[in-house]
């Protein structure tokens, strides 16, 4: 298995302070001010109550496998870097992330699995989050 690629992310106005904290190395998720709902990616209005008042907060950067597939052939960027796996991680604080899982056999991946943050550096000032399994 290849090392994957890390480009850079797409920084909008709605997201660019979600971005900001990752270059930081943290994972900073919007809890709804009327609701409690927990969202995750950034948005201007809570998806439950559609308020647009948000509390933010660091994530524990923990969380579970909730779904997964193995990719055996890559396209773009990721052409070499396969086999990897694409996850829905399902964080600690409830929302679930499209993201990758690393630092692992990709057949030892499994629904239910540990899986903690790890931070790969993009060389262009920003980070992006990924999941290995759990040493804890």
């Amino acid at each position: 298995m290849s090392e994957l690629p890390v480009p850079a992310p797409l920084v909008t106005p709605a997201n660019e302070r979600f971005w900001a904290a990752t270059a930081a190395h943290r994972f900073e998720l919007q809890r709804c001010s009327a609701c409690g709902t927990v969202v995750w990616f950034p948005q201007r209005h809570c998806p439950s109550c559609w308020t647009t008042e948000f509390d933010l907060f660091d994530a524990v950067g923990t969380g579970t496998v909730y779904s997964f597939t193995v990719i055996h052939r890559g396209n773009g960027d990721f052409r070499n870097s396969a086999p990897f796996v694409l996850a829905y991680v399902e964080l600690a604080e409830g929302p679930r992330v499209l993201t990758n899982v690393v630092d692992c056999d990709p057949s030892s991946v499994h629904i239910g699995m540990a899986v903690e943050m790890v931070w790969h550096d993009t060389g262009e000032g920003n980070s992006l989050y990924r999941f290995r399994p759990a040493t804890r």
